[in-house]
């Protein structure tokens, strides 16, 4: 047992603490990622060449690993599965690294990484208006989740309007943080009092949002228990009175070899 342990130790830390600190690290290449963006907007390059460069550098570092790593576990390539590729490079990568670096040549890093944080809340609403997710306002969770999308769609109103958001949730605040002090810095990028006001309802609705999303998990993996314990109760009971059956249906005692053979 204690060997495993110390197999999930790298330099000393432990596994959770290890998980803890990439996601720092993340947050900081992010950070970096919205300053050095700007940068290269403010110095005239294109928004079209900016993501083709960054594509083709993201496959020279990213195929070695996916080849060595994933060559034995990826499914056959089909032709569904290329024109579900194709579509989601369409939609989720060029559309959207086009939009990031249309709204962030018109705004500040700090705007694109505070706004990041209203993702979970309209993954929410989206997943509610297609009926993927059931919305359940008899339940703290459903309402949770109700109130923080309607809080981070509030903060960016707010952010919005009054311009320039600051602080955020979770690891994304570190992120946020690291922004506006990198921007603050290199930009000379200015923070209102609107956008403070705006990125604290964002924390409020995020913190919702993820709150009641992990009490409805919650819920789910009692309730499974619940059900695994309940089926696991009745096959005993089952086990039990067909053993009883048989014990009751076989005779006492076995017929007697000798009795047939005097007959």
């Amino acid at each position: 047992m204690a060997d495993a342990v110390d197999a999930r130790r790298v330099c000393g830390m432990p596994e959770k603490a290890q998980l803890h600190v990439a996601m720092l690290a993340l947050q900081f290449g992010y950070a970096g990622f919205h300053v050095v963006s700007r940068l290269a907007l403010n110095m005239g390059i294109s928004k079209l060449v900016f993501p083709v460069y960054r594509n083709i550098i993201a496959l020279f570092l990213l195929v070695p690993f996916a080849y060595f790593l994933e060559k034995k576990d990826r499914p056959r390539l089909t032709l569904s599965f290329a024109v579900q590729f194709f579509f989601l490079a369409l939609c989720g990568i060029t559309a959207n690294q086009g939009f990031y670096l249309l709204g962030l040549d018109n705004t500040s890093p700090t705007f694109a990484s505070a706004i990041q944080n209203s993702v979970p809340a309209i993954t929410f609403g989206m997943a509610a208006a297609l009926r993927i997710e059931k919305v359940r306002l008899d339940r703290r969770d459903g309402v949770a989740k109700v109130l923080g999308t309607l809080a981070c769609v509030a903060g960016a109103s707010v952010i919005t309007l009054y311009q320039g958001p600051v602080f955020v949730a979770v690891y994304q605040p570190v992120q946020t943080l690291v922004v506006a002090i990198m921007a603050s810095l290199t930009l000379g990028e200015k923070f209102y009092l609107g956008g403070i006001i705006g990125a604290a309802l964002i924390i409020t609705g995020l913190y919702l949002v993820l709150w009641g999303k992990s009490e409805e998990r919650s819920r789910i993996s009692k309730e499974a228990a619940v059900m695994a314990a309940a089926s696991s109760g009745s096959g005993e009971r089952e086990v039990r009175s067909a053993k009883l059956a048989s014990s009751i249906t076989q005779p006492l005692l076995p017929p007697s070899s000798t009795t047939s053979d005097n007959v």
